[in-house]
């Protein structure tokens, strides 16, 4: 009874920190916010007996990349962002309303078409989370995205650095 309980608060705090990241002014603090949501999935993969993705999950993007995310938010010396102008309220609720009719007209179709995935037993989760058959997988089918989003993240930094550099000459 416990399991459930757990989903929905880790649940309603990745959320809470999303939103929390959209609307935050300073870009520390949203990655802050960001650092957030990123516990609350490493909670929602525990709940989910799944718990060497939720150990990664907080070591690699709640520490490493978010400490790379605040050091080149600092290191570019980023202002508070303007404020915009007053927001209606009721496209706010327009927007939330509308999502949630697209979410269940998704969800009806899908039903209806039989393509929704069928729940994974708690044995076969565990045996297909281990950290064994999750490096096979790394570095055998998906080695080639791996080392693609290594560059990636890496010319990014260098990127950041070079225009932070730029600034201060």
């Amino acid at each position: 009874m416990l399991g459930p309980i757990l989903f929905f608060v880790f649940a309603v705090a990745a959320i809470a920190g999303a939103l929390g990241m959209l609307i935050a002014r300073n870009p520390v603090t949203s990655a802050l916010w960001l650092i957030l949501t990123m516990f609350s999935v490493a909670g929602l993969y525990l709940t989910m007996n799944a718990s060497f993705i939720s150990v990664v999950q907080v070591l690699v993007y709640a520490g490493a990349i978010m400490v790379l995310f605040i050091f080149v938010i600092m290191l570019l010396n980023l202002a508070e962002l303007p404020k915009p102008e007053k927001m209606d309220w009721r496209r706010g609720i327009a927007f939330v309303l509308g999502v949630g009719v697209l979410a269940q007209l998704a969800y009806v179709v899908s039903a209806a078409l039989d393509v929704l995935p069928s729940p994974a037993a708690l044995e076969a989760a565990g045996q297909n989370g281990s950290a064994a058959n999750l490096a096979k997988e790394l570095f055998t089918r998906y080695a080639m995205p791996l080392e693609v989003i290594g560059v990636l993240l890496l010319v990014a930094t260098v990127g950041a650095v070079m225009i932070a550099k730029r600034r201060f000459v």
